[in-house]
């Protein structure tokens, strides 16, 4: 019961870590230490700012616009 609890939070947490490594093009390892010591020397603020983009990654699809936009070309 409490490894599915970790194991999901774990895929959570750990998927913004893996995108920020894949667009940087360094390991994910690398930017889960820096948040980490950044959370600590910045007594926490960090944190909120990985909370916000796990929820802007969780829900991309909503901010992207729905069609797409037309070039001078088309007109």
């Amino acid at each position: 019961m409490i490894q599915n609890i970790l194991d999901f939070f774990e895929k959570q947490t750990y998927g913004v870590c893996a995108w920020w490594g894949n667009k940087l093009g360094i390991k994910a390892h690398k930017v889960r230490l820096s948040f980490i010591y950044l959370s600590f020397l910045t007594l926490g603020s960090p944190i909120l700012v990985y909370l916000i983009m796990a929820f802007v990654l969780e829900n991309k699809n909503y901010f992207k616009p729905s069609r797409k936009r037309r070039t001078i070309w088309e007109l």
